[in-house]
């Protein structure tokens, strides 16, 4: 206690205010001063005894701090007792909480990431790897015709790997919160067109039916550009899920609290245990398409619930898989 600055302060004003008392008192009479001396004496040892037991309990809230910042579990709060240095405790035990939480949460996010990193090498191996079994082949292969074809393989696998690698940086971009959206009324059917300018040659060649059921008018807020993307994403999906000669529709509709999107394929659709996961990074369900990596659809939610929207998926009561995004009014 002595260490207190405070304390050293009141003990000696103190001393000095308990002897004039008692000088003063001795001044009176004896009993006097034999009264101020008892009651001086029972105050100063009442109020070291009070104090001893406030440092007591502050070293004890200072141990439990010392353990906490080694990492132990244990936090010791009296939730019996009232008074500042309860509520101190009891503060320091919420901040202690929170931190652990945090920690929790970074510990998660570290594993996440190791995995992540982990999944994007294997990912990024199978192309590479196939990339220079070809390379091999065409090295000691004289045939135009084949090396016209390992070539063509060549180019696939690297457009796979550059998809990859764009799709991995927006979705770095989106974590960060670097990413700005531009929000901007725009018309629906302007939306699903750009988001199928790209995707029509490949429905004609595998002879996918398209049917487009959107009202003219009918417009949202967003950032256009990631939209566009986003819908795409859910597209190629359905393309890769419904596979020749099969059907895609797209059907709008508009209400007072939100406009809906819903695409539905022709597919066999999901298994019920992918249909919790399919938004999930890296997830690639148990028929899923051997060139997918199990990011478009993360992509595409994260670009939809960033602009206040939400997607599902699920499983058409006929047959085929459906995508159902909502923009709140």
């Amino acid at each position: 206690m002595l260490r207190n600055k405070e304390f050293r302060q009141f003990a000696v004003l103190f001393v000095l205010i308990a002897a004039a008392t008692a000088a003063f008192g001795f001044t009176i009479n004896t009993a006097a001063g034999i009264l101020a001396v008892v009651s001086a004496a029972a105050f100063g040892t009442a109020f070291i005894v009070f104090t001893k037991a406030r440092y007591n309990r502050i070293a004890k809230i200072s141990e439990e701090i010392d353990l906490v910042l080694h990492n132990a579990d244990h936090f010791y709060i009296n939730a019996l007792e009232e008074g500042e240095l309860s509520i101190l405790q009891t503060e320091i035990a919420k901040m202690t909480l929170r931190i652990r939480e945090q920690n929790a949460a970074l510990k998660k996010e570290k594993a996440h990431l190791a995995d992540s990193l982990a999944d994007i090498a294997h990912q990024l191996r199978t192309p590479l790897t196939s990339v220079n079994l070809i390379l091999s082949l065409l090295e000691n292969n004289a045939d135009e015709h084949d090396r016209k074809r390992l070539l063509r393989e060549t180019e696939s696998l690297l457009l796979r790997m550059d998809w990859l690698l764009t799709s991995l940086l927006k979705l770095s971009r989106l974590d960060a919160g670097i990413v700005v959206f531009q929000n901007s009324q725009t018309e629906v059917d302007s939306l699903i067109d750009a988001a199928l300018c790209p995707l029509i040659i490949p429905m004609e060649l595998r002879g996918i039916d398209l049917k487009l059921d959107i009202p003219k008018g009918l417009t949202i807020w967003g950032d256009s550009g990631w939209l566009a993307e986003a819908i795409q994403n859910l597209l190629k999906n359905c393309m890769e899920s419904a596979g020749n000669n099969g059907k895609i529709e797209i059907i709008c509709v508009d209400n007072p609290l939100f406009t809906r999107i819903v695409i539905h394929d022709s597919g066999p659709g999901f298994d019920k245990e992918d249909l919790s996961h399919l938004f999930d990074r890296f997830y690639r369900g148990k028929n899923a398409n051997e060139s997918g990596y199990g990011i478009g659809l993360a992509l595409c939610r994260m670009i939809i619930t960033r602009q206040g929207g939400t997607v599902t998926a699920k499983n058409h009561p006929q047959s085929g898989a459906v995508f159902d995004i909502h923009f709140p009014k």
